[in-house]
C-alpha cells in the first residue's frame, strides 16, 4: 500500500526539481514559468495526501484556490513573454528590464 511518506517524497523531489531549474535556468521565461508550476504542484500533492490520510476537506479546497492563482500566473506570465517577444524578439529574462514604461 502506498502510505503518506510515498506521497510525501515525491512532493520532495518534485520541489527540488523545481528549485534546481530555477537557479540552473535563469535565462528562458519559459522554463522558470515551468518550474514554478511545478512548484505549486508539488505544494498540492502535499496538501492533497494530508488531506487523504488525515480525513479532512480543508487541504482539497486550498488547493482549489492555489489551482486559480497557477492558472493566473500562467496567464499573466505568458502575456508577458508574447509581449517581449513582440518587443525585442526573445524571451531572455535579462530583456525584461527594457519594457519599463
Amino acid at each position: 500500500m502506498i502510505g503518506l511518506t510515498h506521497y510525501l517524497i515525491l512532493s520532495a523531489i518534485l520541489f527540488c526539481i523545481s528549485i534546481a531549474g530555477i537557479f540552473l535556468n535563469r535565462k528562458n521565461l519559459i522554463v522558470l514559468l515551468m518550474c514554478i508550476e511545478l512548484m505549486l504542484l508539488a505544494v498540492n500533492i502535499n496538501f492533497i495526501a494530508f488531506a487523504y490520510f488525515k480525513g479532512l476537506i480543508a487541504g482539497q479546497v486550498f488547493v482549489f484556490f492555489i489551482m486559480t492563482v497557477a492558472a493566473a500566473e500562467a496567464a499573466i506570465g505568458l502575456a508577458i513573454i508574447v509581449i517581449l517577444f513582440r518587443n525585442r524578439n526573445t524571451i531572455n529574462v535579462a530583456d525584461i528590464d527594457s519594457l519599463k514604461g
